[in-house]
């Protein structure tokens, strides 16, 4: 792709359009997904997020970021799995006050650090705290729409199962037998008959998970800042490479507002 080209792509992801709310979807008691219809559907990669600005009858503007949850292969709509922050600007009103039909301000996509595809190859080992989920949920539909059989594991640490984002869906995901593996840790409450991890992700349990693929897997870690510091550094300790390792951080509570 010449230079040109390139920067017209860009420019373009970074032009605000109109989406339409084409259907709200609860996955847990303080996340929603929302599926917008976009007038100008711009081919994602597993990994990027979508802007969402907000404008009040006095001016005023808030903007925020949201990881695409959806697979790129998905037409002329995208998915955003939003957390709701009871300090939000923007998030509660996607809340309580959005509706199917809705109209929003959007860009996108963006982002090309954390991303994957899967012509980059595995293992692909993914590692999710509480929202961080999102990017790599993408990640995985990519990877089953594609009908790709590249081994990946999910680490995913939640609160509790209630709290789990996509469960269903991984669980389908995990059953259809295509080399992914989930592996939950809850850090609060768990079912009463759980005999897996019940605490938060350290460096026993990532050498745990990890060892079967080995140290040359590559790895996405999404979630709270202090999460994805610990996991990076365990990682790097246990001897991936640096170079292997990819993280988004996002705030305190694993999610935007």
């Amino acid at each position: 792709m010449n230079t040109a080209r390139r920067v017209m792509q860009v420019e373009q992801t970074l032009e605000w359009q109109i989406a339409t709310v084409a259907a709200i979807k609860r996955e847990t008691p303080t996340v929603k997904s929302l599926t917008l219809a976009l007038p100008a559907r711009r081919r994602n990669r597993a990994g990027q997020h979508y802007d969402i600005r907000l404008t009040a009858e006095d001016g005023y503007q808030a903007q925020r970021s949201y990881s695409i949850a959806s697979a790129p292969e998905q037409a002329e709509s995208i998915e955003l799995t939003v957390e709701r922050l009871a300090d939000g600007e923007v998030s509660t009103y996607l809340h309580d006050v959005l509706v199917v039909g809705d109209q929003l301000e959007v860009r996108g996509p963006i982002g090309g650090y954390f991303v994957w595809e899967a012509q980059m190859g595995g293992p692909l080992f993914l590692v999710g705290g509480g929202s961080g989920v999102v990017p790599l949920m993408a990640m995985l539909r990519h990877r089953a729409a594609v009908g790709a059989h590249i081994p990946a594991r999910l680490l995913y640490s939640a609160r509790s199962p209630q709290e789990v984002i996509y469960g269903a869906e991984l669980e389908a995901l995990q059953a259809a037998r295509t080399g992914l593996d989930v592996v939950y840790t809850f850090t609060r409450t768990r079912p009463q008959d759980w005999t897996g991890y019940a605490r938060r992700i350290d460096r026993q349990m990532l050498e745990e998970v990890l060892t079967p693929f080995g140290l040359a897997a590559r790895s996405f870690i999404c979630g709270p800042t202090l999460l994805v510091e610990s996991v990076a550094d365990s990682m790097v300790q246990l001897g991936v490479a640096a170079d292997r390792i990819r993280t988004e951080r996002f705030g305190p509570t694993g999610g935007a507002g």
